[in-house]
C-alpha cells in the first residue's frame, strides 16, 4: 500500500515521502494517527499545497524537542522503594514512576518516551534510562531507586 508521509517516522521514511508499507501498518497505525495519507492523486496535490506549513510543524516540534533534552541533559532523579536487606525491591520501578520524577523535576516528559529494554528495574542502584524524545533526538537520564527496608 502506498502512502505519503506526513512526518518523519524511524525505519520508514521523512516527510513528504511516498513510500510502500504493509497494509495493515498503515490501516492500524498511520492513518489513524494522522502520521500518513493514502497517495492518491488529490492526497499528493493536496500535499504539496501544504508541504511548507508541515514543514514548519516539523521544525518546531524537533526544536522543543532539543530544549527539553538540553534540561535533561545530567539530570538524575531519586525513587525511593521498598527493598529488602539485600538490594532487591519487592515490587519494581517503571515508566510511571520515573515520569513522575522527572515531571517533578520540572521537565515534561510522556510515559511513552521513556525507554526501558531490559525492562523495569528490580535493585536499589544508579541506573541510567534513555528518552526518545523525537525521531533526532534522544536523551539519557539517571534514576537512583534508594530502597526502603521493610518493617
Amino acid at each position: 500500500m502506498q502512502v505519503i508521509l506526513l512526518e518523519k517516522i524511524d525505519n520508514v521514511g521523512s516527510l513528504g515521502d511516498l513510500v510502500d508499507v504493509k497494509a495493515g501498518f498503515a490501516r492500524n497505525f498511520l492513518l489513524p494517527q494522522g502520521k500518513a495519507e493514502m497517495a492518491t492523486k488529490t492526497n499528493i496535490e493536496a500535499f504539496q499545497a501544504r508541504r511548507a506549513e508541515l514543514e514548519k510543524q516539523q521544525a518546531q516540534s524537533l526544536q522543543a524537542a532539543q530544549q527539553r533534552a538540553a534540561q535533561l541533559e545530567g539530570m538524575s532523579v531519586t525513587i525511593t522503594s521498598r527493598s529488602g536487606t539485600e538490594g532487591k525491591l519487592f515490587g519494581s520501578v517503571g515508566t510511571e514512576e520515573i515520569r513522575a520524577a522527572i515531571v517533578a523535576a520540572g521537565v515534561e516528559v510522556e510515559k511513552k518516551e521513556i525507554r526501558m529494554p531490559d525492562g523495569p528495574l528490580r535493585n536499589i542502584g544508579e541506573h541510567p534510562v534513555g528518552l526518545h524524545l523525537h525521531t533526532d533526538v534522544d536523551s539519557q537520564v539517571t534514576v537512583i531507586v534508594i530502597g526502603e527496608e521493610a518493617d
